[in-house]
């Protein structure tokens, strides 16, 4: 099972080649009992990305939505905003690359591409000078959260994660409206994930403000700029958090959900805005 959003209501040219790129890989293992056994390996390809001609950034990725991945990319981090002037997506494949086309003017492009921070976390990530820009723009709607409901939203998230369950090495992100999950994608760094699904929102042009963001990957600040910057007020995760993804989530209004699974959960922002129906 696989959450997708493709029907794009922005229609930049996409050209693709070798869109088949595979996930993952069959190789033979040892185990602890000396015994050959087949299994399957997560996938890692580079894909350099370019705005207008001019290489912006080179991502290790597994490859499966890069027109999406590239786009929100360059969006999250400042690059482009304008979806009315996109003009083309050219991902190949053959030479592991992804070509933006816009329109839109650029401005000091070089001075923002020698601004950059190398951020924490597997699949490590890059940020840009103009990363915070608008940050204090930002108007978040107060959500209204039930405990049943993020217990059946963990339950139905089970059902997804399809590359780590067959090889593991991956983050999943999902896009959720209350207990459903509108779009899912997984990937080899959780960056990568969530600049996914924020392309796919733009592409859209699909409002955040009825969507809470899931992800399997830590809650750092970049996650939490990234998923204010698509317009949702709830994260929840597997994992854990940073203290300046709390302090972010706090100052943005952002309802920070952590380590959550089954039926456990820590709400470290926001517990005003969860009912408590399903106490035991």
């Amino acid at each position: 099972m696989m959450g997708h959003m493709t029907a794009y209501k922005s229609n930049p040219t996409l050209i693709k080649t070798n869109t088949d790129v595979p996930l993952t890989i069959a190789v033979t293992a040892i185990n602890e009992n000396g015994e050959k056994v087949d299994k399957f390996i997560a996938c890692e390809r580079p894909l350099t990305v370019y705005l207008n001609w001019q290489p912006i950034v080179t991502l290790m990725t597994l490859g499966a939505r890069a027109e999406a991945l590239s786009l929100g990319y360059l969006k999250n981090q400042g690059f482009i905003s304008d979806i009315n002037k996109l003009e083309s997506v050219i991902v190949d494949w053959d030479v592991n690359s992804a070509a933006i086309i816009t329109n839109e003017k650029i401005e000091n492009l070089d001075e923002k591409l020698s601004e950059k921070t190398v951020t924490t976390g597997c699949g490590q990530g890059t940020v840009y000078g103009d990363f915070m820009t608008g940050l204090d723009d930002i108007v978040l709607p107060t959500p209204q959260l039930k405990q049943s409901m993020i217990y059946s939203l963990l339950k139905n998230i089970s059902a997804y994660n399809e590359t780590y369950k067959n090889a593991g090495a991956v983050h999943g992100c999902g896009l959720c409206k209350d207990d459903q999950i509108v779009g899912f994608v997984e990937d080899v760094g959780r960056h990568n994930a969530v600049d996914t699904l924020a392309g796919e929102m733009w592409l859209n042009q699909d409002s955040g403000n009825d969507k809470l963001f899931y992800t399997t990957g830590r809650l750092t600040s970049e996650m939490v700029i990234k998923v204010a910057k698509m317009g949702i007020p709830v994260v929840l995760s597997r994992s854990g958090a940073t203290q300046m993804g709390l302090e972010l989530a706090q100052k943005l209004g952002i309802t920070m959900i952590a380590r959550a699974k089954g039926r456990h959960f820590l709400i470290y922002n926001g517990a005003e805005n969860v009912e408590f129906d399903a106490l035991s």
